[in-house]
């Protein structure tokens, strides 16, 4: 499973079999059961995860205890409250398995070792925060400019395989909809 971790890494800088070996040894496997949170607001965000087999899911309750999905993360993504890890600070996140779920975990502490041991993944880490950043940018610009029913559309069009494999009040979430109005959206466009 950890070879995903080698493969990602080698889309964007080249490391030997030799060297991932040394790499993974800076990682934690977790097997997440479906709802198992894995961080919670409140609490420090120190680690960061990589997904090998399934989704997790980083949320927050508004103001009236909406929740509020901002980020999925499937097979081969990462994910974690980065300016929380970045500065060692609580966060105002929650993550979740989504459904069975396995993960590769590193602490900040372990990460920033890694990185001088293995400066060449300074640019890997780089590539993967600005993708990040970068798909956070265009979400927002949806949000702005987009119809509810553009969003979901779009959603579903970018992104099928999540489409597919979520459930409904989640994509609502995310999408910033309720369940119900999501259901109108799916049935006219059925009919």
């Amino acid at each position: 499973m950890s070879n995903q971790l080698f493969i990602h890494i080698n889309q964007f800088i080249e490391v030997n079999e030799c060297e991932f070996q040394k790499i993974l040894t800076f990682f934690n496997l977790c097997t997440l059961n479906k709802k198992d949170t894995i961080l919670r607001a409140g609490n420090k965000c120190n680690l960061n995860f990589f997904v090998l087999k399934g989704c997790i899911q980083m949320y927050f309750f508004n103001d009236k205890g909406i929740e509020r999905t901002v980020r999925f993360a499937i097979e081969n993504r990462w994910m974690t409250d980065y300016l929380a890890y970045q500065n060692k600070t609580t966060t105002d996140f929650h993550i979740q398995a989504v459904e069975i779920t396995e993960i590769l975990a590193i602490t900040y502490e372990k990460q920033e070792k890694l990185l001088t041991l293995f400066p060449k993944l300074e640019k890997y880490f780089r590539k993967v925060y600005e993708t990040s950043y970068g798909k956070s940018l265009l979400m927002m610009k949806y949000l702005y400019n987009f119809s509810k029913e553009d969003i979901y559309f779009h959603f579903t069009e970018q992104s099928p395989e999540l489409a597919q494999r979520l459930p409904q009040n989640l994509i609502a979430s995310f999408l910033g909809l309720t369940p119900e109005y999501l259901s109108k959206i799916k049935n006219k466009n059925q009919s």
